[in-house]
């Protein structure tokens, strides 16, 4: 079968000879080195996709992805989740009222972050109801002030299910300081845990009783929380909503509360894979120093193609396909490895816990108790595509300067 001169005796130097096994070990740890960072790469974003996805599971199960709020409260909260339901971006509209206050609890205090809700359309929207470890979240009964806290703050006053605290809430009024503080006492009726920073900064009331402590009539809420398809679209959605509705609603979205949070989350997995891309780079360009022992080791034979007629360019492309094919061949072992490793990395990480005894996520300490994974086929693709073009890049000074050698010169010397 015809080969192009250059693929012919590129592919044949991969090969070892008697007279230059040390060339070839060097080659054989670049393509390692070129493996085991790919490998690394797949296995470490894969890791961070599966954190990302468990907090965006949790944190944005618990917050409203977006909410229409009502300029002054909402006497008649139905037509407007009809209107919203009308955009195929809306999944669920429901009743929802938000306050701040301060929780007391002998002599303690902390913020929170109250969420008047309707218990009985609640799953619609929110994942609470999954995460209650005590109690239940339709004990909450409209005027009898139940509250249903996270686990963190049921653990910070050491409270359980039946016990009572003050919520204080600021409230206008005609006093001199023109705020005067509430105070309503609450039962504790359930406790969830999310394993999330929520567990100790948000609280859930019925809607009633957030509308009372208002001076709002029962049925008036604050606004209409809603579910989307797309968490992304949001902003866009809820705007959207809001200026169909008229002056009288504005829009709200989950990225005014925890927007932060993610994009941060976005940077750190972008500054690690830059980080662990300097783990390949380092190892695409051992292919340099590889080929430029191979140019050193082969400039007699360089010499005789010379003197039959190859060109420089021919000559040029014989250690270009040299290192192309270490490089190649190190990135998709590395990339097969990655991915296989990253499928399976939460079940070899319980197997390693139940070797050894050891938690190494122990729920009480992390806000998941396994290794979280998801593959990213993108991720893949822009990896094995890095290592291949780092790796090609890594062939062109030793190529050059192959193709630069005099035949006169390297047969003198040879």
């Amino acid at each position: 079968m015809f080969r192009p001169l250059s693929i012919f005796i590129g592919t044949r130097y991969t090969r070892a000879k008697r007279r230059n096994r040390f060339v070839s070990f060097i080659s054989m740890t670049s393509m390692i080195g070129l493996a085991l960072g790919v490998l690394a790469m797949i296995v470490v974003l894969s890791v961070m996709n599966g954190f990302q996805r468990e907090m965006s599971s949790r944190i944005l199960g618990m917050v409203p992805h977006a909410t229409i709020v009502g300029v002054n409260p909402i006497d008649d909260w139905q037509p407007v989740a009809a209107a919203a339901l009308k955009n195929p971006e809306v999944t669920a509209a429901v009743p929802f009222t938000e306050m701040e206050g301060m929780l007391s609890h002998k002599g303690s205090m902390q913020p929170i972050q109250i969420s008047g809700i309707d218990p009985a359309q609640e799953g619609k929207v929110s994942i609470v109801a999954q995460h209650i470890v005590q109690g239940r979240l339709d004990a909450l009964k409209p005027g009898e002030f139940g509250v249903v806290i996270g686990e963190i703050t049921a653990r910070r006053f050491r409270l359980n299910v039946g016990d009572k605290l003050t919520l204080i809430v600021p409230e206008v009024s005609t006093a001199p300081g023109g705020i005067t503080p509430r105070m309503q006492r609450l039962n504790v009726v359930g406790v969830f845990k999310v394993g999330a920073e929520l567990d100790g900064s948000m609280a859930l009331i019925h809607l009633a009783d957030a509308a009372q402590m208002q001076h709002w009539q029962p049925n008036q809420v604050q606004s209409v929380r809603l579910a989307v398809k797309d968490l992304y679209a949001a902003p866009k959605v809820s705007g959207d909503i809001a200026i169909g509705l008229g002056a009288d609603y504005k829009a709200d979205d989950w990225t005014h509360t925890q927007g932060s949070l993610f994009s941060a989350m976005k940077m750190e997995k972008t500054m690690i894979g830059l980080l662990l891309l300097m783990i390949v780079a380092v190892a695409a360009f051992n292919i340099i120093a590889t080929l430029i022992m191979v140019v050193n080791d082969k400039g007699a034979d360089i010499a005789i193609l010379r003197t039959i007629g190859a060109t420089p360019r021919q000559i040029m492309a014989i250690f270009m396909v040299q290192g192309t094919v270490i490089g190649v061949v190190g990135t998709l072992i590395g990339g097969v490895l990655g991915v296989i490793a990253a499928l399976n990395v939460s079940a070899l990480v319980g197997w390693l816990e139940r070797v050894s005894g050891q938690h190494i996520f122990s729920s009480d300490v992390y806000f998941v108790s396994n290794l979280p994974s998801e593959l990213q086929r993108g991720d893949v693709v822009l990896i094995c595509s890095a290592g291949f073009i780092l790796s090609f890049l890594a062939t062109v000074y030793p190529a050059w300067r192959a193709a630069k050698i005099e035949p006169a010169q390297a047969l003198r010397y040879s």
